[in-house]
């Protein structure tokens, strides 16, 4: 073996990972770790007698005391043992068959396998992406200041994990917003201010239910439900949703009953349905003969378009079974990463010991900000301008729909929030429609991806469209876009 070009070749593959200006290694670490590429790489096999150190030394013009030290090295790590016959490579099982890149794929566990989640989307920003607010719009300056204030008021007192409640300021803050603005009945002591309604889900997913309970989901509904109750092994059971909402049928009730039920009745997602009183009284009833929990996810319920918006389902009873979810990363902006959980009283005391057990909180300058961003006021009226924008881009969106689209699709919801539910009557399919669509700077998400598998029916071959981030002025270019897209999947 000539070591000599053994170890120019190492140098020189190893030479571009160098930082400019680093220090050149010994020449006895130089030679050790060429040596232990080589073992490793299967260059010396198993088995092989390396040089004698004298030897070595000579053929490469360095020091013994330099082979000594590489090869002592080595055999420390158990690459080499010394023997009478000299340095031998040790057989550890290093040389194996070579294995395809596909056998040694990292496996997912079952239960997330199928999950999908469509992080490049949720990066670009690009038009019609839902759940994405006008971020343009967003009081930038007050927000500064509230944090610089924040900042000032942290000390090392602050520094710590915090309680597993959240500040109390801003749990105080959101009681308060939450009794006049949703009807909720609560108070501080009940709200747990969390990074999130995906943090939430996962917290109501792993405290309220075993492995193996039943979770009912609206079906076509939220994803990231679907994705909490199925990492934490429940058995998903997809309920219906028509014109008010979630609609279980008395079999629902009888041969899967729950033991979570998710809903979100302000503006169900995707198609925008609003839960009527009536269902909404009955499914408190039903849940609290069924022992089971209902999960109100409020989402879009700050964006009311047409119409009086009805309280939440968990002011209409004082011992609702419920547990109430909100978001700020959704009115506000996505990056802040805090929501909050609204409990029963009596199960406050127990979800903080437990939750205390599974999670560690954190963002004590943002949560600080954002108690003196609602106590001043600015929540309010960014609220109330973002009603106002978000009509405007609705009603431009359905303009431009009526106009442009006219028998390729047909749209549902609207009454609030941010995104259209648009049903495609062209003959064509959505999630082919999606891809297109991304090809020419879009996201039309397919509605057909929003229902479990297994349940999909024509119905629900559609497109969820975001208008949140879309300033009305572009909407008619826009969809004109989206009808070329549509006209070029019909061929």
């Amino acid at each position: 073996m000539d070591y000599g070009v053994l170890l120019s070749t190492y140098e020189r593959a190893a030479a571009p990972g160098k930082a400019e200006g680093a220090a050149r290694p010994s020449q006895q670490h130089r030679l050790y770790a060429c040596l232990r590429a080589a073992i490793l790489s299967g260059q010396i096999e198993e088995g092989t007698r390396l040089a004698p150190s004298r030897s070595l030394a000579e053929e490469l013009g360095i020091a013994r005391n330099s082979v000594l030290y590489a090869y002592e090295q080595l055999a420390a790590e158990g690459f080499v043992s010394s023997r009478r016959q000299g340095t031998v490579v040790a057989r550890v099982g290093l040389q194996q068959a070579p294995v395809r890149a596909a056998e040694v794929a990292p496996r997912l566990s079952r239960r997330v396998a199928s999950l999908e989640r469509p992080s490049a989307e949720m990066n670009d920003l690009l038009p019609f992406l839902p759940g994405t607010p006008a971020l343009d719009a967003f009081p930038l300056p007050q927000w500064r200041r509230c944090m610089e204030r924040a900042w000032r008021r942290v000390g090392p007192g602050h520094l710590g994990y915090g309680s597993v409640e959240g500040n109390a300021a801003l749990r105080q803050a959101v009681a308060e917003y939450l009794r006049i603005s949703r009807g909720v009945r609560c108070d501080a002591a009940q709200v747990f201010i969390t990074e999130g309604t995906q943090n939430s889900l996962d917290l109501c997913a792993r405290t309220l239910a075993d492995a193996g309970d039943i979770a009912w989901i609206e079906n076509p509904g939220y994803y990231g439900a679907r994705a909490a109750f199925q990492a934490a092994d429940l058995r998903l059971a997809p309920i219906d949703v028509d014109a008010d909402g979630l609609a279980p049928r008395g079999e629902d009730w009888r041969n899967a009953t729950p033991r979570l039920i998710y809903i979100t009745p302000s503006h169900q997602y995707p198609l925008g349905a609003v839960m009527s009183l009536e269902r909404r009284l009955a499914l408190i009833q039903q849940a609290r003969a069924a022992g089971a929990w209902i999960i109100e996810d409020d989402y879009d319920s700050e964006f009311r378009h047409s119409g009086a918006p009805l309280s939440a389902v968990q002011g209409l009873a004082a011992d609702a079974p419920v547990v109430y979810l909100g978001t700020f990363s959704k009115v506000l902006f996505p990056a802040l990463r805090l929501g909050y959980m609204v409990v029963p009283p009596a199960l406050a005391p127990v979800l903080r010991k437990a939750a205390g057990a599974v999670i560690l909180r954190g963002r004590v300058a943002e949560q600080l900000a954002l108690a003196e961003f609602i106590e001043a006021g600015h929540f309010t009226r960014h609220l109330r301008r973002m009603r106002r924008l978000y009509g405007e881009r609705r009603d431009a969106l359905r303009a431009a729909i009526e106009q442009h689209l006219a028998g390729l699709v047909t749209v549902s919801g609207g009454a609030g929030g941010m995104h259209l539910s648009a049903r495609l009557d062209a003959p064509v399919r959505d999630t082919e429609v999606s891809r297109v669509a991304r090809e020419h700077g879009m996201v039309l998400r397919p509605l057909s991806r929003f229902c479990l598998p297994g349940t999909l029916t024509a119905q629900y071959n559609g497109l969820v469209l975001g208008y949140g981030n879309v300033a009305a002025d572009a909407m008619d270019g826009l969809v004109m876009r989206m009808r070329d897209v549509i006209e070029s999947v019909m061929g």
